[in-house]
């Protein structure tokens, strides 16, 4: 008998997978510039060329730097940023990926107190041999926990919001040199500014956290009509006390149909024994998965049939295994011809599906290069000065493929445009930590709380602290 269709996708996608591995594990070279003094961010798309830059240990040695250096000052961490929130032309940038000393562990207070340039994945190797885990971060564990304070990260936690609300206390070193606690109780304005002030207000150098139990956790996953996403939401998953994640994936080209995964506490037998994920996975298979998704005919359909299915398998894990992601899953084989970008809008849940149907509309339209939007949700934030959540809103990640040729910027820039201009005409803002191509309008109008920080950093002689982000938008 003649193989049947979905015989020959899955061979085609097995072949394509093959090829990928083999791309991938020639590991191309990056498009970053080999000068030392040019901070590369994530996507290797472009660079900002500083005058120095300066490894820093401890407190100490950041107010020595400070003495030293006349000029503007940057703040850089695991620059996972892509538009160059961690660095300033001509400018000093402290290289915070040194300070990774943990401070203190209360295991029986569930509470660690870590330097700023510790990474996540090194903290839950800290941790999880006490039973504990992080209250909140990313879906993945390579940022630095300072770097996650200071853009005020979230993640798929349900019922979480921001990470300030995991954060007990700060140390933060000001523009002259003075090193203050600050807290919800102590200096509260400096606490509440630092964390999503993206180190406009000082340098956050030790954060203390308050800590979760680490349990295991079952996967589930179900599809729903978009309509009916919101309530859905909220019946089956926010009012749920055992749901600990969420995120609901529309997939390219329609967007029509959320894949909803949840992962739930559960008390069956793992599926999975190891505690933590390996932190030398290479992930060939991963991303050649990607590319053929993304470079074959058929892409989407590849994924549907063959890919998504791996999903929907039944899965129980410990919480710190799943919260131990790897972002080189998401690595492309090469980055000589396009690489991997995010965009991620905050749209308040009276307006979701009017924003999703419209969001949906304008990527197909315009050849975005989106593999996936991811939804998660967050109560609102009305603690940081830079709140990117004024109400509970859904979160709408955007995945998408970028070209590196001159050309690409331009059209990814007017798309985006596009896109922020639709999330503000639904009520909703943007995220900041990505490439900056909103326009002066369309950030005053998303962020007009950014008129008090720059008043507060004049106030505190905190001018010379800044970045591309902040240069660019003249706060």
């Amino acid at each position: 008998m003649p193989p049947s269709t979905t015989e020959l996708t899955r061979r085609a996608f097995l072949g394509s997978v093959a090829a990928g591995a083999a791309l991938a594990a020639t590991d191309a070279a990056a498009t970053c510039p080999a000068d030392p003094l040019s901070v590369c961010n994530v996507t290797h798309l472009y660079s900002v060329p500083t005058a120095q830059i300066v490894a820093v240990r401890n407190a100490d040695d950041i107010r020595q730097a400070l003495r030293r250096w006349p000029g503007r000052v940057s703040v850089g961490g695991g620059r996972f940023s892509m538009g160059g929130q961690t660095a300033l032309a001509g400018g000093l940038q402290l290289d915070m990926r040194s300070m990774q000393q943990l401070v203190a562990l209360d295991p029986v207070g569930k509470v660690a107190r870590v330097q700023a340039g510790m990474r996540w994945r090194d903290l839950q190797t800290l941790i999880d041999p006490h039973g504990l885990a992080v209250r909140t971060m990313q879906s993945y564990a390579n940022f630095t926990v300072g770097g996650s304070v200071s853009v005020n990260c979230h993640g798929r936690y349900v019922g979480h919001g921001p990470i300030v609300s995991s954060v007990r206390a700060l140390q933060l070193v000001l523009a002259d040199g003075t090193v203050l606690e600050v807290s919800p109780e102590q200096h509260a304005e400096l606490f509440f500014a630092a964390i999503g002030g993206y180190g406009g207000v000082g340098v956050v150098t030790e954060v203390e956290l308050a800590l979760d139990d680490n349990f295991a956790i079952q996967r589930h996953t179900e599809r729903v009509a978009l309509a009916d996403y919101p309530a859905w939401f909220k019946q089956q998953v926010a009012s749920d006390p055992g749901a600990l994640l969420h995120n609901a994936d529309l997939q390219a080209p329609d967007f029509g149909q959320p894949h909803c995964v949840t992962w739930r506490r559960s008390d069956k037998p793992l599926t999975q024994p190891a505690r933590l994920r390996s932190t030398q996975g290479r992930y060939l298979k991963e991303k050649a998965a990607i590319w053929a998704m993304t470079e074959l005919p058929g892409g989407d359909v590849l994924r549907r049939q063959l890919v998504d299915p791996l999903q929907d398998r039944p899965a129980v894990v410990w919480r710190n295994y799943e919260a131990s992601h790897d972002v080189a899953e998401l690595e492309p084989a090469t980055r000589s011809i396009a690489t991997y970008v995010l965009q991620e809008y905050f749209i308040p849940e009276r307006h979701f599906l009017a924003f999703a149907r419209q969001m949906a509309a304008l990527l197909q339209q315009s050849s975005t290069g989106t593999l996936n939007v991811s939804i998660r949700h967050a109560p609102a934030d009305r603690q940081t000065l830079m709140a990117w959540a004024q109400e509970d809103v859904f979160s709408f990640v955007v995945y998408y493929k970028q070209r590196v040729a001159g050309a690409a910027q331009p059209a990814v820039a007017e798309w985006t445009r596009s896109m922020v201009g639709l999330a503000l005409a639904h009520g909703g803002t943007y995220y900041l930590p990505y490439q900056l191509h909103a326009t002066q309008q369309q950030f005053d109008a998303a962020y007009p709380q950014a008129t008090r920080l720059r008043a507060l950093r004049q106030s505190l002689g905190a001018t010379r602290f800044s970045n591309a982000l902040w240069d660019r938008y003249g706060v």
